[in-house]
This record gives structure tokens, sequence and C-alpha cells, in this order.
């Protein structure tokens, strides 16, 4: 099919976006950071009903990406998970297990090559520092602020931005 004919990528991020985080932001308040149990209770997240709402209103005309920064390694869970909860289905980007740039530098990239392939219509992701990197390089940005705040939540803002690792 030509590309003017694909529909357009709608992106979107997970933690605190699609699913609930709060129950598992304990882990990394402790010091040091217990990743091991933050990474495993990934699949106990409750779904944000609003994310739910607007990737499903998404999917209707757009090819949807999740894009999140839990590392590959959690890919089976989460797959499980978007399953288990009833979301559209999509391509899933994951960040590398050992890879550990901010959340806005990995994204970036990943929106980079997606636009390659056809138009991003848009990212929706709750991270303050995606959503202005994004808007800065020309993608439109839907911000997600019905999940966590990540400024507000100085445990999710450090592991995104500063540790690379969600």
């Amino acid at each position: 099919m030509p590309d003017d004919q694909r529909r357009p990528y709608a992106v979107l991020d997970i933690d605190a976006t699609l699913s609930d985080t709060s129950q598992r932001i304990k882990f990394l308040e402790r010091k040091p950071k217990d990743w091991d149990s933050f990474f495993a209770h990934a699949k106990d997240d409750a779904v944000l009903d609003e994310g739910l709402a607007v990737a499903t209103t998404l999917a209707a005309d757009h090819e949807i990406v999740y894009l999140t920064g839990r590392p590959e390694r959690l890919r089976r869970d989460t797959v499980k998970w978007f399953e288990d909860n009833g979301f559209p289905e999509g391509k899933l980007l994951m960040r590398g297990n050992n890879d550990r740039r901010p959340s806005a530098t990995m994204k970036l990239a990943r929106l980079r090559t997606l636009a390659q392939e056809r138009r991003v219509a848009v990212l929706v992701d709750d991270d303050v520092r995606v959503c202005a990197a994004a808007e800065k390089a020309g993608y439109p940005v839907m911000r997600a602020d019905w999940g966590l705040d990540p400024e507000t939540q100085p445990a999710l803002f450090e592991a995104q931005e500063k540790e690379g690792r969600t």
C-alpha cells in the first residue's frame, strides 16, 4: 500500500499513561532502588481508564505503536497485560535491556525511526520531558496528565530521566 494510503502512527507510552504504576513506585523510593521488584510487579498494574479510552479511540484510524521505557525482558508480561486488559493490537517497542539513555533521548530516536516508515500523527506520554522533546522535534503530542505526574513523583521522574530505566 502506498505510504499516503496507510494509517498514520499513534504512539503511546505505557507506564503512567496506560497502566497505573502507583502501587509499585514504592520500590523506587528505597535506597538502593529495587528495580527487580519494580519491574516484576508491572504485570499487576491496574488500567488507567483514560489511557484505555485514548488507545481505543486512536486505534479506529491509526496504527498503534506502544513505545515504552520498560526493558525488553518484560515483553511477554507486557503483551499479556495488553491482551488481558482489552488494549488494541499494536507494535510494541521496548527499551533494550542495557539501554540507560534518558527516556526523552530514547523515545525521540524511536520516533524518528518510525517517522521514516510513515507519518507519526500523535505521541501520547505522561513524561513532560519526553513531550517537550517530541514537540520541539515537530511531533504532535497529547500529554497524558491522567496518570502519575513525574514531576510530583520524584522516584519515577529520576528513573525516567536520570537513570534511563523506565
